[in-house]
């Protein structure tokens, strides 16, 4: 943002806090604590606030939370704990991000539910010198950082395992696609990486862009999907993350079709994923090692409190539509299918065995190598 630490804190200062009573009333779930120590000169008064699009069961609340928690603590001992919030509710999200302006955080680290309509609340806090760093999903506006995994590597990784699972029938066979929801715009990253390897190699029958990444949704697109094609002659679903893999099985489920799922493919390594995987439910998914992740946000948000850029911690530079030039770290992923998971995810303690093999599970894992 080029704006010094003291511009900074100046400008912070000069916000109202008419909002807060507001956010109050909204009764937005923003949890944050006070820290004690100090390693860095001022930093015990330097205070983060993380906006994620999903807590719980999701990967954001089993993996992305704590990772940054864990970060920022390390990268800035003497920080206060971060201020946290997560819903799938973009204008929530806005409510929250709005609330953490008025709190005067001294900067930002949010994945965005939906980057076009935060590109307000994004421009607000630019005005209010608290710099942005996007996280997972490029959110519009004046973003000072952007830290996510390569989104053209992701879709070409799933396009390449759709295609050796179908082998030498590729040329002949049918898919649906049941790409992300048009308002990310990983989601068309995504979808362009896949393409880039698809095309002229298999035909697709459908595809969809799913409302939102609901699962709900892409159930009732691959519903219209067998019903228009039908279900033996649906050769393979490029499904764009784990939770679309699932309702795409689920409705091939609904649908009564015979014989073994076509492959699908998928995204995150949720672990029910990983388990439909083991099943021969889903073909693959797509695991992103979250910690360096976490730690490049974490070093950015610290860096960026301090008034200093991001511009030493990128490896590139990417543009959002709204800002040029925005420094960037853009991480690679892996592709994985059963006989890859041990060396893979429990490996990398991402889960152990005994969480991935249930009772029912354990002649399949024995199948896939995952025995103690």
């Amino acid at each position: 943002m080029g704006l010094g630490a003291a511009a900074l804190a100046m400008k912070r200062k000069a916000l109202t806090r008419a909002g807060l009573a507001f956010a109050t009333a909204a009764g937005l779930a923003l949890a944050g604590a006070c820290g004690t120590g100090g390693d860095g000169e001022g930093d015990g008064d330097l205070t983060v606030g993380v906006l994620l699009p999903g807590g719980g069961a999701s990967r954001f609340g089993r993996f992305d939370r704590p990772l940054i928690e864990k970060q920022l603590e390390r990268q800035c001992p003497a920080c206060p704990a971060p201020t946290i919030a997560a819903t799938s509710d973009p204008a929530v999200q806005r409510q929250q991000l709005e609330s953490l302006i008025t709190r005067q955080v001294d900067v930002l680290v949010l994945a965005a539910v939906d980057p076009q309509l935060l590109r307000p609340s994004v421009e607000a806090a630019h005005r209010a010198g608290i710099p942005v760093v996007a996280y997972d999903r490029l959110a519009q506006g004046p973003v000072s950082g952007y830290v996510t995994f390569d989104g053209a590597t992701v879709g070409r990784l799933q396009g390449e395992a759709l295609l050796r699972a179908l082998g030498t029938k590729a040329r002949s066979a049918q898919i649906v696609m049941m790409n992300g929801a048009t308002t990310d715009p990983n989601a068309g990253w995504f979808k362009r990486g896949a393409l880039s390897v698809l095309d002229g190699e298999v035909r697709v029958g459908k595809s969809y862009d799913t409302v939102g990444w609901r699962p709900e949704n892409a159930f009732a697109d691959m519903t219209g999907a067998i019903a228009a094609l039908g279900a033996d002659h649906i050769d393979g679903v490029l499904a764009a993350n784990d939770s679309l893999a699932g309702a795409v099985v689920a409705a091939l489920k609904a649908a009564g079709a015979d014989g073994p799922p076509p492959p699908i493919t998928g995204q995150d390594a949720d672990l029910a994923a990983v388990q439909r995987i083991v099943k021969g439910d889903q073909y693959m998914t797509v695991y992103k090692p979250f910690e360096p992740a976490a730690t490049a946000a974490a070093k950015m948000a610290i860096a960026l409190g301090r008034g200093e850029t991001a511009d030493s911690l990128a490896t590139r530079t990417v543009g959002n539509g709204t800002t040029e030039d925005i420094p960037a770290v853009l991480l690679p992923s892996v592709a994985v299918t059963a006989g890859d998971i041990k060396g893979t995810l429990v490996k990398d303690g991402m889960y152990t065995i005994g969480q991935i093999c249930t009772p029912a599970l354990r002649s399949a894992c024995a199948k896939a190598g995952l025995t103690g």
